[in-house]
């Protein structure tokens, strides 16, 4: 059975996706702690990122960490947070997002009602900061 990250990956539920290659995809989470919070998701289903091949996650945190950079520069961040948690979807996926405090560390205080047109922009940032960071050939239009 898929998983909700393996519909989105494949189109069958929207998502506002920033990076697309060919082991991975990153997009906005739907429950933001910060403006700009991404997922960095495998293709590959895997629940666990014990289990994951280390050359996959050589591979995503690569990505978390240059999708992070982008995003201190587009939300005049001072730092980007990385986290694996692994409990809320089945999928391995990593959280990055800017960050200015410790506090936004906790996936409690997420937003569950995000503003769309919010979102849109965010990831529209999000893209043109990778744009410019010379990543634009895995920067999807939208």
């Amino acid at each position: 059975m898929s998983t909700l990250f393996t519909k989105i990956i494949d189109g069958q539920i929207p998502g506002r996706f920033i990076w697309k290659d060919e082991h991975c995809v990153a997009f906005l989470t739907i429950g933001p702690i910060t403006h700009g919070h991404t997922l960095v998701v495998p293709r590959e289903e895997l629940d666990k990122w014990t289990e994951a091949p280390a050359e996959l996650m050589t591979h995503l945190v690569d990505v978390a960490g240059k999708i992070g950079r982008a995003q201190v520069r587009a939300f005049a961040s001072e730092r980007a947070g990385l986290m694996i948690a692994g409990f809320e979807v089945p999928h391995l996926h990593v959280h990055v997002w800017p960050t200015n405090s410790l506090a936004d560390f906790d996936l409690a205080r997420a937003d569950t009602n995000p503003d769309p047109a919010t979102m849109d922009a965010n990831a529209a940032k999000l893209r043109a900061a990778l744009r410019e960071d010379g990543h634009g050939d895995l920067v999807p239009e939208a």
